[in-house]
């Protein structure tokens, strides 16, 4: 978990303080430039314009620090501004480098245990449902006193000094009352306990945090319960902890619904010049943002967004609270730049993809630039029985999620759910920019359809068809991808062509 920091100032802080011991520090008493982004700066001197240009292009967003006292000129303003700066009080600066700057890590990481690494305690005698990889149900009595009723295969290894977020999605019906039990061995153990948490439902109305404060060690984790109804698990997840400085990345917002579910938001403001770039992440097991490095190299405001239900991903659809949220987030961000919709571009890749274009029915960005477009999410999952026979079995959990069902009527529903959406838009003026794999075998038609739906509506479609299945040609559609992102901020917004 090593952190890479940088002072500047007249005096070496690392002489003076002690500092968290994974930490690489960068004293400079003159600032040059460089392509290396630093995970944190912490300023203690006025800065010249070109060294405030320099900060606000290799320092990351929430992780620049001005100590109190330090006279900010107008490039100052604007850095701080850019890389949303904060003022440090130098009273709390030794605490800052002996303890917090740890949250600043450079590498993010989250997983989530699946419903199928999730086994009934066997002294459980109720009954026990898989519905695909969506959920696990128990019904049935789980006694009168608190006492393991499941518990999930394979443990979490923990190192020293760190810590880990851990988040359960559940739901329940009846007078059923659980709490998540997570056990420490010793490192080589399968006996020794080192340590234990007990954590209750009220705990849990938030996320919940274990420290590491003793030697590396697996963390085995258990539900414990008692009463008697229904217990649905859909995931526990676990993430490398900020404690409280946001999720995978510094400053990054985490919403959740009434039902537990998530929604990951990351805002970096850029140069403060339009457009605002909306990326949606595409599917992916390991939870966290796609694409942070290409979307920071572009310069311009953008915003990272992502789906971390189900295996890899539920194409950010929900119920109508779920969907509101994430609309909000998006319009919270332009509202703060003062940004219309014509000054707007969404885009994503597969998963990503789907986003983009039904989010785009509510906000109507100027641009939607997308690669390999899913649409009708129901072919996609019906694909999966005989054109794709285990290729992509997630489609087949999104369709039960939305539907507690597989039949052709779900099938219908899913495909509608975009299309209704889609057709009562209007696309005046209006650009959408397609790369698609001419043999895909996730939603075959779903560029003809685009054009189809798209036809006498005002907007244009700019295409580019690629030879093979969904996942033949990846690089071939970023690069077309990226090239058409620097057309537009080029021709659409007169920015530098990179």
């Amino acid at each position: 978990m090593k952190i890479r920091a940088l002072q500047l100032g007249s005096v070496d802080f690392s002489l003076k303080y002690e500092i968290f011991p994974e930490t690489q520090w960068n004293y400079e008493p003159e600032l040059n430039a460089g392509d290396s982004e630093y995970d944190v700066a912490v300023i203690d001197r006025g800065l010249t314009d070109s060294e405030a240009r320099i900060l606000a292009r290799i320092v990351r967003a929430g992780c620049l620090f001005l100590l109190d006292g330090v006279t900010i000129t107008p490039a100052m303003e604007f850095m701080m501004k850019s890389r949303r700066g904060s003022m440090m009080e130098r009273s709390g600066l030794e605490r800052f480098l002996k303890d917090d700057i740890r949250d600043y890590f450079t590498i993010p990481y989250g997983e989530k245990f699946d419903v199928h690494s999730f086994s009934p305690s066997p002294d459980f005698s109720g009954r026990v449902m898989w519905h695909g990889f969506t959920e696990i149900v128990l019904e049935g009595s789980f006694g009168d006193n608190m006492h393991q009723a499941a518990f999930w295969r394979g443990n979490i290894p923990v190192e020293k000094c760190q810590a880990i977020d851990f988040w359960l999605e559940y739901s329940k019906e009846g007078d059923v009352e659980i709490e998540l039990q997570l056990i420490q061995f010793v490192s080589g153990s399968v006996s020794s306990i080192q340590q234990m948490w007990t954590f209750s439902e009220d705990d849990m109305r938030d996320i919940v945090t274990i420290e590491n404060d003793r030697g590396d060690g697996p963390v085995f984790a258990s539900i414990n319960a008692r009463g008697e109804g229904t217990l649905r698990i859909t995931s526990l997840h676990d993430r490398y902890s900020r404690r409280g400085k946001g999720s995978f990345l510094p400053g990054s917002i985490r919403i959740t619904t009434g039902s537990r579910e998530e929604i990951f938001t990351y805002t970096d403001p850029g140069d403060l010049k339009p457009p605002i770039c909306v990326y949606f992440s595409g599917y992916k097991t390991m939870e966290g943002f796609e694409g942070y490095r290409m979307m920071r190299a572009m310069g311009c405001p953008f915003m990272l967004i992502s789906d971390s239900r189900l295996e890899g991903g539920a194409f950010y659809i929900g119920s109508p609270e779920y969907e509101k949220l994430l609309k909000n987030s998006i319009t919270d961000f332009m509202d703060e730049l003062g940004f219309s919709n014509d000054q707007v571009i969404f885009s994503g890749l597969s998963m990503g993809t789907y986003g983009a274009l039904y989010y785009g029915t509510m906000i109507l960005p100027s641009y939607i630039i997308v690669g390999k477009p899913l649409a009708s999410l129901g072919n996609m999952a019906k694909a999966e029985r005989i054109n794709r026979p285990g290729g992509f079995p997630t489609s087949l959990d999104l369709m039960w999620k939305q539907y507690h069902s597989l039949d052709g009527g779900a099938v219908e529903k899913l495909n509608m759910r975009f299309w209704e959406k889609f057709d009562a838009t209007d696309w005046s003026d209006r650009t959408f920019c397609v790369a698609y794999m001419i043999e895909d075998d996730y939603d075959s038609d779903a560029y003809s359809e685009l054009l189809s739906h798209v036809k006498g509506s005002g907007a244009k479609i700019i295409g580019k068809g690629i030879h093979g299945r969904h996942n033949d040609d990846t690089s071939g559609i970023v690069t077309w991808f990226l090239r058409q992102y620097n057309r537009v901020l080029c021709d659409g917004y007169g920015r530098e062509k990179k």
